[in-house]
């Protein structure tokens, strides 16, 4: 009762801090806090794969890609598809959703695809899963490209409706929080960390280590899906190039700074880069020098690991967990 006491106090903070925020900040700032957000919803499902079961994906863009263009194609609006989209099937000429079941058919068709790839791709370990991921974004990528007569190839889709606003957004990361909260601290969570802690073991005490890595996948692709959607939907545009390999270096170590494994490190991760890569766009605008804000992540991502590998935030662990063993081994 306390617990949900709580949990309904911090949903009124929260509700009460967007209808200032609202009425109050500019356009500019509003979008800002909208990417926050977005990026937080990213870090915090990545976290569910990356850092709660051990594994090292890549292809969280490649989903956000899958969900957005499913979602914005369900969204775009009737009288712009013949414009846009001459060649499109009839069936999907015709068909137009509201923005909820567009995010949640978009998620779980990132979802699905979570579900093909992992089959054959979690089969795999270590630098060999990541390059493996990353050959799937970079498949997802040449499909959006060459699939013209649905996604109008690298020209890209353009002209949604602009329809993610901060409470959408706002409100899925709270269901992503929870979610990921709930996983952690609950006994099914418990495989996930079971399986990144030794994986040897998990599977002497009885662990599916195969079904829970690709459940972990799954249900990190889905929100990742639905992130694509609130992201098509601010900018009111898709392109294949927006969810690149940069797109998943950013978010992957936003994990890895804020702490992996740590919820509250993955929130921090999302809005300290997300502020720095704003902070650094007018200077390189001004002096024409780009890629300074990847620069100073990069750097920050190296001191992280030299000089605190665990991240800003220390993973803690559920209750009847046993304590990761500290290293000592001297460098």
């Amino acid at each position: 009762m306390k617990r949900e006491l709580i949990v309904g106090i911090g949903l009124l903070c929260l509700g009460a801090v967007l209808a200032v925020v609202q009425n109050t900040l500019s356009d500019y700032l509003l979008s800002l806090v909208c990417f926050v957000g977005i990026f937080g919803i990213l870090a915090v499902s990545l976290n569910l794969t990356n850092g709660f079961t051990g594994l090292f994906s890549l292809g969280h863009p490649a989903f956000m890609a899958i969900g957005g263009y499913t979602s914005a194609l369900l969204t775009f609006p009737l009288v712009k598809k013949p414009l846009f989209l001459p060649d499109l099937p009839h069936w999907m000429a015709v068909l137009h959703l509201p923005f909820l079941p567009s995010l949640l058919i978009g998620g779980l068709v990132a979802a699905l695809a979570a579900l093909i790839i992992g089959i054959p791709v979690l089969r795999l370990r270590g630098h060999y899963l990541a390059v493996a991921t990353m050959g799937f974004l970079i498949i997802v990528q040449v499909l959006i490209i060459n699939m013209d007569t649905i996604t109008r190839g690298p020209l890209g889709l353009n002209g949604l409706d602009e329809l993610t606003n901060v409470w959408w957004v706002y409100g899925w990361l709270a269901v992503t929080v929870y979610v990921c909260w709930k996983v952690k601290f609950s006994s099914y969570g418990r495989q996930f960390i079971a399986i990144r802690e030794n994986e040897m073991a998990a599977c002497c005490l009885g662990i599916n280590v195969f079904k829970a890595k690709l459940q972990a996948l799954v249900i990190g692709a889905f929100f990742a899906g639905v992130a694509g959607g609130l992201w098509g939907h601010l900018i009111t545009a898709l392109t294949p190039g927006s969810f690149s390999l940069l797109l998943a270096f950013t978010i992957v170590v936003m994990v890895v700074v804020g702490g992996s494994g740590s919820i509250c490190g993955a929130l921090t991760g999302a809005v300290l880069f997300t502020v720095i890569t704003e902070f650094f766009r007018p200077l390189e605008e001004s002096f024409s020098i780009y890629g300074v804000g990847e620069i100073f992540m990069a750097l920050v991502l190296i001191s992280i690991l030299v000089f605190r590998p665990q991240g800003l935030f220390s993973c803690d662990e559920p209750k009847g967990m046993i304590p990761r063993p500290k290293s000592t081994v001297k460098i």
